[in-house]
């Protein structure tokens, strides 16, 4: 049945009348011919003069004799905006490059229009088509080992469904093979410690590992060795002058993996002898002692907190990264230190991944390893202009050559570089109500979303757009709700159990 009709327009945004009984509403999918369209904004129209409108309402408020139209529903409608979305030839998906009949009917999609959809190798689910508000069966996946590597960007403001969202894909990607990742987890919120989680995955117990402060039975405490720190790890986190940074790797370079200790036990005479002054070998001992929780009695450092320390744990950062090239995914609770012990630790780990992964290729290995994806939240943190260069630029820019990819989580996108915006090759867009935040997302997104603004700002929790180089079109998904999806799965899982 016809829910509309085109009656004008041009390429990229053709003008639709509504049919008077049915409600299209932005976001809405058409389809005419073999083309969808996606419905961008809506206005009123009317064949009777402004001056006859609004005089016709006047007498009407005002008390005078109720005022009627003849053919009311002709004369009065509402317009729609759309944009072709994909042109569907030979049942594969086309960049559409003409334009639809004009006058032609349009008509709700049904599944049956995305037979063309196949799942690609290496898959990764994120939810299913929605048009408008209305959710077809229709699921929606990304080859996860491409998008992985490639970067993948989770923009949206408080509330539209994020973690929910970043759930949904540790889920599925916990069988995977082809994928390791590294889960930065500042809220405790994906290994469900006290609700659903990763930890209930049928397959968690080969393929998850969680660290923690205080890990509950089957998790690992999470203490980093001071000897494991490099000056690089401090890049971005710790604020160093320049003649600070220079003293650390004049200490490194003298001491190896002992420089810390031998920073905090210098005394003038020998910071003299490496050409670091008094007032910078103080403001660094002072830095470096706060940042780290440690005292200095009698020449020996001491660890006054639990989370580094120069005694034990020296093989946790190498078996954390061992486990995700085993394509293992390591969830790091974080949620009880500082945002600088976080990004320490974060950065240490994924300097060693990065590292290894540089070797791999050179080595002629890279293939025989899965790819890795570094799952970080609040990304400006580490990837914004204030940031500096650090391993997380490093791979934002690079990563995609050695297989090692950002998952990058933010309310605010704008204050990434424009170059690194560009590097995150999917976007999976959910609603922002700030346009500075829609513009940043849509200048770098892989289709053209100039239009989309008004679309993107009525996005609802768990609603969103998948803008990708592996996508031939911007998809407009419904993410599942997390918690109903494991309790769906875990009943298809009993009937099969049951008729087994």
């Amino acid at each position: 049945m016809p829910i509309g009709q085109i009656v004008g327009g041009e390429y990229g945004e053709v003008l639709i009348r509504q049919k008077s009984g049915e409600t299209i509403e932005i976001g809405d999918l058409l389809s005419i011919e073999d083309v969808i369209l996606q419905i961008l904004d809506l206005e009123y129209g009317s064949l009777l003069e402004q001056n006859d409108i609004e005089r016709m309402s006047g007498m009407e408020l005002e008390g005078y004799e109720e005022t009627s139209l003849m053919e009311e529903e002709i004369r009065n409608y509402i317009y729609a905006k759309a944009k072709p979305l994909v042109r569907i030839k030979d049942g594969k998906a086309r960049i559409p490059k003409v334009l639809p009949s004009f006058f032609g009917n349009l008509e709700r999609v049904s599944q049956e229009d995305f037979d063309f959809l196949e799942e690609p190798e290496n898959s990764l689910y994120l939810g299913k088509v929605r048009s408008g508000s209305q959710v077809l069966n229709v699921p929606i996946h990304i080859n996860g080992k491409e998008a992985l590597s490639h970067h993948i960007m989770i923009p949206a403001t408080t509330g539209r469904g994020k973690s929910n969202l970043v759930k949904v894909m540790l889920w599925h990607l916990i069988p995977k093979e082809y994928a390791g990742l590294l889960v930065i987890d500042p809220h405790d919120e994906y290994y469900g410690r006290n609700e659903v989680g990763a930890k209930d995955h049928p397959e968690a117990g080969k393929k998850v590992d969680y660290y923690s402060t205080n890990p509950p039975a089957g998790g690992y405490q999470l203490r980093i060795n001071l000897s494991i720190l490099k000056p690089w790890n401090l890049q971005g986190i710790v604020e160093l002058s320049e003649a600070q940074s220079q003293a650390l790797y004049v200490y490194y370079s003298q001491h190896g993996k002992n420089w810390l200790e031998a920073l905090l036990t210098s005394d003038q005479e020998e910071a003299d002898m490496h050409g670091v002054r008094e007032t910078t070998l103080d403001a660094l001992k002072r830095k470096l002692k706060l940042t780290f929780d440690l005292s200095v009695k009698t020449g020996e450092v001491r660890a006054r907190g639990n989370i580094f320390v120069n005694q034990g744990s020296e093989s946790l950062v190498k078996d954390i990264v061992d486990a995700i090239e085993e394509g293992k995914k390591v969830i790091l609770d974080t949620s009880s230190m500082p945002e600088n012990k976080e990004l320490l630790i974060a950065g240490i780990i994924t300097d060693r991944i990065f590292k290894n992964y540089k070797d791999y290729k050179e080595k002629g290995e890279l293939e025989e390893k899965p790819t890795v994806g570094i799952v970080i939240e609040e990304a400006p943190r580490v990837l914004g202009d204030r940031a500096g260069r650090n391993v997380f630029h490093q791979i934002a820019r690079e990563g995609r050559k050695f297989r090692v990819g950002l998952v990058a989580i933010t309310q605010l996108s704008s204050m990434i570089p424009r170059e690194i915006l560009a590097n995150m090759n999917t976007k999976i867009i959910l609603g922002n109500e700030m346009k500075s935040e829609r513009d940043a997302i849509i200048g770098s997104a892989a289709q053209d979303l100039s239009k989309d603004s008004k679309n993107i700002a009525s996005l609802d929790k768990g609603e969103a757009i998948v803008s990708s180089i592996f996508t031939k079109f911007a998809v407009p998904i419904k993410i599942d709700l997390f918690e109903d999806m494991v309790e769906e799965e875990r009943g298809e899982d009993k009937k099969l159990e049951f008729f087994g």
